[in-house]
């Protein structure tokens, strides 16, 4: 981890519980509150979904010219105000429309937030450790969203019921966002980055040119999008399978969602360091691609064929599937080192890829489960997760190529790093 910015790993901890609180329940909660049903619900979360991978995009880009930590500010602002307006006129009102309007509009928050310190990350860690920095980046991350979420909602819901808990969800993130940005306001990487000349347009445009100048990266973008898509997808229809159809209730199955990201936390620490050991390649396809189409058809297959009274069993297989979703931690260490020469432009379009798994996993859920179920739902993303091991074969380092890297850094007008990681990191 990198010491300068122990507070931002902190506060972004404290920020994800905050935005992973509802996780759990938020779907059945609109569908009951003026969604109708959890096909319309699910509506509003790829709504938000859309919001998440724009801003997602937009992080790198703007990171280049605002720096990181305007960015991070800007982000906890959007997230704070229509969180607010959310509550208050929408969920308050029952009003579907304002659900889509403001929760989708939240949607920009917290990847601005969360993003940006990963550029911060991304911009200051030393490459022969970026794995592991990135590592502790996803600790915080799925430590928060939804690992602690999860388990905060479980214990305030009873006391509080689930409006308050998202009330509670808006206090997290203030002291998260407080922390991050005070207790890292002096700390190097967190103003602009680019040169004065470069304009915001030009940053966004380097994002997208990097497409037809690396189409590796664009590859990588789309192993990004596998990586979360089925995670997202299947909060939409597991939280009312497994609370209702199977028969844990809603309190084992929050306890459950705890357990399965609180297991991923910690193999992000574990892929995080052998990543930068065995190859960031190496990892990723075999622990997360190959590991994931496993244990995300183990995850829904195995609980509902045995049923509440094997909640044990459950366990175990959220356990894996949290383990195995820890191998694509790499990913945010390999594929700006496949583009040093514009890292401002490969982290956006990666960031484009994490949020858009906010979308597709979502949209693919409520487009088919109408049609094939949860269960041929859940097929096609074990599908996904072979694709992902296919195009993680063709994501290699300049080195490996044979390319000369680029003498000048376009996005930001510096030489690239040539700090390499140890001899054994041949991913």
């Amino acid at each position: 981890m990198p010491k300068p910015l122990i507070l931002g790993y902190l506060g972004v901890l404290l920020f994800m519980i905050g935005d992973g609180v509802e996780a759990g329940f938020i779907a059945p909660y609109m569908a009951d509150h003026g969604a109708a049903t959890d096909v319309r619900a699910g509506y509003v979360i790829t709504v938000y979904g859309i919001a998440v991978m724009l801003a997602s995009w937009f992080s790198g880009a703007l990171c280049q010219v605002w720096g990181p930590r305007r960015v991070m500010w800007t982000g906890l602002v959007i997230w704070a105000v229509f969180d607010a307006a959310y509550l208050l006129f929408a969920l308050g009102t029952e009003n579907y429309p304002l659900m889509l309007l403001f929760y989708g509009l939240r949607g920009f928050g917290y990847p601005l937030f969360a993003f940006g310190f990963l550029v911060w990350i991304t911009n200051t860690a030393p490459k022969a450790r970026l794995g592991t920095a990135v590592g502790w980046f996803y600790f915080a991350f799925t430590g928060g969203l939804p690992t602690l979420g999860s388990l905060w909602s479980s214990l305030t819901i009873p006391s509080f019921g689930r409006l308050g808990t998202l009330w509670s969800a808006l206090a997290l993130i203030l002291l998260g966002g407080a922390i991050a940005l005070v207790g890292a306001r002096r700390r190097p990487g967190g103003d602009r980055m680019a040169p004065p000349e470069v304009t915001t347009g030009q940053s966004l445009l380097n994002s997208v040119s990097i497409i037809w100048t690396h189409p590796r990266v664009l590859v990588g973008c789309l192993v990004r999008v596998i990586n979360t898509a089925p995670e997202f997808g299947m909060l939409v229809y597991l939280p009312r399978i497994f609370s209702d159809d199977v028969g844990f209730g809603e309190d084992k199955w929050l306890q459950l969602l705890a357990i399965i990201y609180g297991t991923n936390i910690f193999f992000n620490l574990i892929f995080g360091v052998l990543s930068d050991r065995i190859g960031w390649r190496t990892t990723i396809a075999g622990f997360g691609a190959l590991g994931c189409a496993i244990s995300v058809t183990t995850l829904y297959f195995v609980p509902t064929w045995l049923g509440a009274d094997y909640y044990w069993v459950a366990v175990l297989a959220g356990m894996f599937y949290g383990a195995t979703l820890a191998g694509f931690v790499p990913i945010s260490a390999l594929i700006p080192s496949m583009a040093p020469e514009n890292k401002g432009g490969s982290m956006a379009l990666l960031n484009l890829g994490a949020g858009g798994a906010a979308f597709v996993g979502p949209a693919l859920a409520s487009l088919f489960f109408p049609l094939v179920g949860a269960g041929g739902v859940t097929l096609i993303f074990l599908a996904l997760y072979l694709v992902a091991f296919v195009l993680t074969l063709l994501l290699k380092l300049p080195e490996e190529r044979g390319d000369e890297p680029p003498a000048l850094d376009t996005t930001t007008g510096r030489q690239p790093r040539t700090d390499t990681a140890s001899t054994t990191t041949t991913a």
